[in-house]
């Protein structure tokens, strides 16, 4: 009898760890963790202080001075790249070699190198400016436009790059069922 209670209880525990660990794992698999709930209002208003970064290397000092929707557009790129990264993860994890292109080759340096400089160097224009007035205004705007042209230039080489990377899927896809459809007989 002592037995039958000592495997019932056994068994309870056993279940009830498996049940836990189970229970993480499936939230961990879609991206929530259990018990913590947070809500984050995408019209708030941003700023540096409270942007995390999954995959740019920016100094926050230097997004001081951004507008609100050249901060919301690096949170773009961001989210961009993450999803990029995550791909050539997938990629190297199915053992497949990843070439890197010149396209691919050029956004990681512009992404890496440049537009942390770029960052920098307005920030040192608007934040020095910000002590003369009337010829500053004209030399902030148009640094603010040439640093609104590289980020429109950074996003439109990743939207290819994601662009291409769909296509890639699309075009194994095709290929995946045209070898089932001739085997098939």
């Amino acid at each position: 009898m002592s037995i039958l209670i000592g495997i019932g209880v056994v068994a309870t525990i056993t279940t009830f760890y498996l049940g836990k660990k189970g229970w993480h794992a499936f939230h961990k698999a879609v991206g929530i963790s259990p018990g913590v709930l947070t809500y984050q209002d995408y019209h708030a208003p941003l700023s540096p202080a409270t942007i995390s970064w999954q995959q740019l290397n920016l100094n926050k000092t230097h997004l001081k001075n951004l507008p609100e929707h050249q901060l919301r557009q690096l949170n773009r790129i961001d989210e961009k790249v993450e999803h990029y990264q995550s791909h050539q993860k997938e990629l190297q994890a199915q053992n497949k070699t990843v070439v890197a292109t010149e396209s691919q080759f050029v956004l990681h340096k512009m992404l890496q190198t440049r537009l942390p400089e770029t960052l920098s160097s307005y920030h040192q224009l608007t934040h020095k400016r910000k002590n003369t007035k009337n010829a500053s205004r004209e030399k902030n705007a148009e640094a603010g436009e040439l640093l609104q042209q590289v980020l429109d230039n950074i996003e439109q080489r990743l939207d290819k790059l994601l662009a291409q990377m769909e296509h890639q899927h699309l075009q194994d896809l095709r290929m995946m069922n045209q070898y089932f459809e001739s085997h098939d007989s």
